[in-house]
This record gives C-alpha cells, sequence and structure tokens, in this order.
C-alpha cells in the first residue's frame, strides 16, 4: 500500500485514516476476505481500538499487527527493534477488545494476526515463546516473519493451536518454498504480497523503455492486456447499458 499508493518505502510513513481509505477502494469491488498489514497498530490502547473500528468500517475481514517498535522496518531487512513481548501483548489485548465490543454491537466481525519479527533478530525459541504469548493475548492467527527453513515454521505450528501464516516475498530472506511444502509442515496461510506489484512494474518499466527505443507500441501489443479484457474485469458493458437506460428514460422525460 505504501509503495503502490504513495509511492513510499515500508516505514511506518502512512497514516490510519490513508490505509482505511485504500481498504475502503479494495473492499468495494471484492467479496474476498481482506487482511490488511496496520503495521504496529497507529498507536497503543485507545488508538489500536480505533485502529480496529475503522478497519471494520472500511471492510477489513483482518488485520495483522506486528512486534516492532512503532518505527519499523521491512521484515525482511536488518536493523528491526522489538517491543518488549509485554508491550506487544497489550497490543493484541486492545485489539481484541475493540474487536469483541464491535461484534457485540453489530458492527462486523474483525480476525487478529499477531506478526512476530523476533526470529531473525532474537532466535527460535524467542519468537516461539512470543507467538505463544501473543496466542494467549486473543491473537487468532501468528504470522511468523522472515523464517528461513521449513522447521522454523513446523517449529511455530508446534508452538501453538492458531493458524500459521508464511509471508513468501521475493528477495527476501525466505526461501520461496512450494504452497505444498508449507502446508506439509502445517502453515495454513500463505502471502504473496508484492508478486503482482513486482510484475505490473517491471512490464511497465519494459513497456516505456520499448516505446522510448521504438517510438510505438505496436511491437509489445501481444503483452498488453487488450481492451476488450479490460472491459470484462471491469463490467464495462453492464456499467454502460444502465447508462444507456438511464439516458433513454431522460430522454423519454424530455430532459436533456
Amino acid at each position: 500500500m505504501a509503495n503502490a499508493a504513495f509511492g513510499l518505502p515500508d516505514l511506518a510513513m502512512t497514516s490510519l485514516t490513508e490505509v482505511a481509505a485504500e481498504v475502503r477502494r479494495i473492499a468495494a469491488v471484492t467479496d474476498l476476505p481482506l487482511l490488511v498489514d496496520v503495521d504496529t497498530g497507529f498507536g497503543d490502547g485507545l488508538g489500536i481500538g480505533r485502529t480496529v473500528d475503522e478497519m471494520i468500517h472500511a471492510g477489513a475481514a483482518a488485520i495483522h499487527v506486528e512486534d516492532q517498535v512503532a518505527e519499523k522496518r521491512c521484515g525482511h531487512r536488518l536493523g528491526k527493534a522489538l517491543v518488549e513481548t509485554e508491550e506487544m501483548v497489550d497490543r493484541l489485548r486492545a485489539a481484541s477488545e475493540a474487536a469483541a465490543a464491535a461484534r457485540q454491537r453489530g458492527a462486523g466481525e474483525l480476525a487478529i494476526v499477531a506478526r512476530t519479527d523476533a526470529l531473525a533478530g532474537e532466535g527460535l525459541d524467542v519468537a516461539l515463546a512470543r507467538a505463544q504469548a501473543y496466542q494467549a493475548a486473543g491473537a487468532h492467527a501468528i504470522f511468523f516473519e522472515a523464517a528461513t527453513s521449513l522447521d522454523d515454521y513446523a517449529a511455530a505450528v508446534a508452538a501453538v493451536q492458531v493458524p500459521v501464516l508464511a509471508n513468501m516475498t521475493e528477495f527476501g530472506v525466505s526461501p520461496l518454498f512450494n504452497r505444498s511444502e508449507l502446508a506439509e509442515v502445517g502453515v495454513a496461510m500463505v502471502l504473496y504480497p508484492l508478486t503482482a506489484f513486482r510484475a505490473m512494474n517491471a512490464a511497465a518499466v519494459a513497456a516505456y523503455a520499448e516505446i522510448r527505443e521504438q517510438g510505438t507500441q505496436v511491437g509489445i501489443l501481444d503483452r498488453l492486456q487488450t481492451r476488450s479484457e479490460l472491459y470484462d474485469v471491469l463490467g464495462y458493458e453492464e456499467y454502460e447499458q444502465k447508462m444507456d437506460r438511464i439516458l433513454a428514460q431522460r430522454a423519454e422525460r424530455g430532459e436533456k
């Protein structure tokens, strides 16, 4: 979201309001459940409670909260600093309480995923202990970030009784394990958070290079989405038909 919508690095530079706006745009065009990265929660206590409310109102199905300090970094970069386990537990309790309150008043459901970045800097045993504490604090799933082996994931799965999520982001510290390999060790969910984004960026660079060098896009037409393919995705013709009906009704009434 930071990269694609704002051209910013993943360094906690987007606000709750900006993230909520993007969530509303995504949720408006799909019935699939949406998991939203809310970094470290946009505050503590009451602030995290507001984050939960905003995400529910925007249409999110789940959020994941990180155990890094507020000045967080990408999970696959060096220099990550974590808050104490107790502080992360407080974040999760605040999120869980807000989600429960929203459910009771009929506002909607929101799953809470706890992400731990402890493995890279604090080791497997600490990461597993954190995962267990986060489950006890109300997390519905554990995001086990920056694992470097299937054994790491298997250990996380064995340590908790909630689903474990693996992040298969390209060019990071985690090997790009096959989905079946991850399933065999018990991983329940897999993220591919930037795969399409990277593919689109690379394709855009190549397309503009072609135009710059050749003076036309004719040579890459077979690699472009066609007009009809785009219209199919958007449901363009259905919208156009609705517009035609509206215009016809206006014409019948003698309106311009």
